[in-house]
Parts: structure tokens; C-alpha cells; sequence
């Protein structure tokens, strides 16, 4: 499986951000919520992620970008979690990857919470 993160399966549709939220079908695991809905879009990619880090929680940019890449790289490497499970019933869903954590994690910390959240988040789109 490619382990890459194109801006293709970035979600940047400011309709389709709107929509996500919404709906509001979530699944928490801390230090995040990951919200998510079904698409019906062309693309060829079974997920369309967003990333978000409070500027509430980080007031520095700095400090927001730094969880976003360690978030971003985390959620690349482990994709596959999610991407078979919709791949096996064809679905596609967008997908908002929310840290509500409110200090700085080492990389260790939000692998372990990228893949509960995408463990719990495929066995969610599994029930249906």
C-alpha cells in the first residue's frame, strides 16, 4: 500500500468541511475526536482526512504546526487501518482529525492515539 499523503486525499472543500460538521458522527479517542460522515465523491482515495489543532489550545503557530505534522505524518503511516475496511465495502468518508489535547505530545503518544481512534473509527464504519 502507497504510504504517501497526497493533496488529493486532504480534505480543502470548504462545502464538504461544512457538511463535516454538521452531521457530527464522531468517535473520540484521546488526544482526539475524529469526526466523519460518507462522501460520494470521484476521488480515488477512500478518505479525505482534515487536521485541526486549536489555536486555544497553542497559541503559537509554531507549536499548532508542529502537532499538525506530527499528526499528518502519524496518520500516513497508519492509514491502512482505515483504508481496508472501506475499500472492502466500497465506501468513501470524510474525515476531521481533531486534537483536543492541550499540550505538546512526543510523536510515541499520538501514534498510539492515531490508531485507536482509526481502530475505532473502522469498526464504526463496519456496524454501518
Amino acid at each position: 500500500m502507497d504510504q504517501g499523503f497526497s493533496k488529493d486525499e486532504r480534505l480543502k472543500s470548504r462545502k464538504q468541511i461544512s457538511r463535516l460538521f454538521s452531521k457530527n458522527k464522531h468517535v473520540f479517542s484521546y488526544p482526539f475526536k475524529f469526526i466523519y460522515i460518507t462522501n460520494d465523491s470521484e476521488s480515488p482515495y477512500p478518505a479525505k482526512v482534515l487536521i485541526s489543532v486549536s489555536k486555544r489550545s497553542f497559541k503559537r503557530a509554531v507549536d499548532r504546526n508542529h502537532m499538525k505534522r506530527l499528526i499528518r505524518e502519524s496518520y500516513r503511516k497508519n492509514k491502512e487501518l482505515i483504508y481496508a475496511p472501506l475499500k472492502d465495502q466500497g465506501m468513501k468518508i470524510l474525515v476531521g482529525i481533531i486534537f483536543v489535547g492541550n499540550e505538546i505530545m512526543d510523536y510515541k503518544k499520538i501514534e498510539s492515539g492515531i490508531i485507536k481512534g482509526l481502530t475505532k473509527l473502522s469498526k464504526e464504519i463496519q456496524k454501518g
